[in-house]
């Protein structure tokens, strides 16, 4: 039997005042869209529908996924509406749809599947999930009559007191139908007070009808759905904490929880230690144990074995290699690679540059557009000057080359192996290997210079 997935992403999102589509905004690095998406392919579904309105075009470009059907709903019409739309794509007589909101991102792709499985295994006509929370209000009540049988659902807005005490059982807003359900979406009448025609309603319809329809319970955090910042934030705090909470038991150490952040594609080897304040993000892959010290960043980067990143340190698509230590106050920009056992110190800035075994730049320089060999030393204030002004040129350093403090070296230019580049100097034409580079104006001293001043100074 055939799957197809629904997952309705044309609501406007107003309340979360912003001019980008609700659906596009972040949870970890990912667009709560993205989420749904992922879960649903976890089905193996013949077909991924997705139902847009609002910001359609950006939709599809941040997704850009050649695998989604994208089914435009151009009239704001309710969920009802927004399958209707989505049944021209449905090309089976005989499958189970599954439909979720994109604005749910909790939801785990287990869920769906027991979803799915009892569907089947009762040969019900239509399921959904439901659940149980006090605190949370805005969705559907679930009514069942006295054998609990369940018979329809209202939403909240249109549900008394009497019956928000009577029944407590929420619609989670995720259904499994067979194809034959979808035929109910046009007897669906409009909401007079909303404009709309609700999903909620072929519930009834159906029950009345006799089709077997049933209700099963999830976790209520999973099917939270996001329609302000403050609840942006709180799904991001849940998920947040699911992944650490991973992490810890797969064998890594997190001082402080609540103050990491840790994108679901991030990978850290056992045995390492994460400080408070750190953002991990993106796909990046921390080898066993590293020590990631607090302040640091570290986005779409490979870390080796035993590398420590200290304090208020950023790296960003790079690569470093086992045993090296970057920070604090370090700066990897795209494209790095440090190689092993290497230091990169204080206020050291890289840049697109091949850092090799053993190298060392401890402290306040720019290494930019460079490859430089193994058990090199980078002095203090040392920079690559790398942009003419029109184009960047490339600084190629050889193995257990010194370069002295406070070097400038224009490029292109070409440093030999086992070259010495004295303190202050500006190099600007190939140095051959172990030759000693010195570029200074002879130094004149003054007798009395200073005397004579405060004299001058008092006149």
């Amino acid at each position: 039997m055939n799957t197809f997935a629904v997952i309705l992403a044309a609501g406007k999102g107003k309340r979360m005042k912003s001019s980008k589509p609700k659906v596009l905004h972040e949870v970890l690095g990912k667009p709560m869209l993205q989420y749904a998406i992922d879960a649903v392919k976890r089905l193996n579904p013949k077909k991924i529908i997705v139902v847009v309105n609002t910001g359609a075009e950006e939709i599809k470009k941040r997704i850009n996924d050649e695998k989604i059907t994208f089914v435009l709903q151009k009239e704001l019409l309710g969920t009802g509406n927004a399958l209707l739309e989505a049944k021209k794509e449905i090309d089976s007589s005989d499958g189970t749809i599954v439909v979720l909101n994109g604005d749910s991102p909790l939801i785990r792709a287990e869920t769906l599947k027991k979803l799915l499985s009892n569907h089947r295994k009762y040969k019900n006509a239509l399921s959904f999930l439901s659940f149980t929370d006090e605190n949370l209000s805005g969705y559907g009540r679930i009514f069942r009559d006295q054998n609990s049988r369940v018979i329809g659902i209202v939403e909240d807005k249109h549900t008394t007191e009497a019956q928000k005490k009577e029944f407590k059982e929420l619609n989670a807003g995720v259904y499994a139908m067979q194809s034959e359900a979808l035929s109910n979406l046009g007897k669906l009448k409009i909401n007079s007070s909303s404009g709309e025609y609700y999903l909620t309603d072929i519930v009834k319809l159906m029950s009345d009808k006799g089709d077997k329809v049933e209700a099963y319970d999830c976790p209520a955090e999973e099917v939270r759905g996001v329609n302000t910042r403050l609840e942006l934030h709180q799904v991001t705090e849940v998920l947040n904490k699911r992944v650490i909470s991973k992490l810890m038991e797969d064998g890594v150490t997190f001082i402080d929880p609540q103050t990491s952040f840790v994108h679901t594609s991030v990978s850290i080897g056992k045995d390492s230690v994460i400080y408070p304040s750190t953002y991990i993000e993106g796909n990046t892959v921390i080898g066993k144990e590293c020590v990631i010290y607090p302040g640091a960043r570290i986005f779409n980067s490979k870390l080796g074995n035993k590398v420590t990143i200290k304090d208020n340190t950023v790296i960003e698509e790079s690569k470093i290699g086992d045993g090296s230590q970057i920070g604090p106050f370090a700066h990897l920009r795209p494209h790095s690679s440090i190689g092993r056992n290497a230091k990169i110190g204080n206020f050291v800035e890289i840049k697109k540059s091949a850092i090799g075994d053993g190298t060392k730049a401890s402290h306040l320089s720019y290494l930019g557009d460079a490859v430089i060999g193994k058990d090199v030393n980078i002095g203090a204030g040392t920079i690559t000057c790398n942009y003419d002004g029109d184009r960047k040129h490339t600084t190629v350093i050889g193995s257990g080359v010194f370069i002295g403090s406070d070097t400038q070296i224009v490029a292109p230019v070409n440093i030999g192996k086992g070259a010495y580049v004295a303190a202050g100097a500006t190099v600007t034409k190939d140095v051959p290997s172990n030759a000693l580079a010195i570029s200074r104006t002879k130094q004149e001293n003054i007798k009395d210079w200073a005397i004579k001043r405060k004299e001058r100074v008092k006149s």
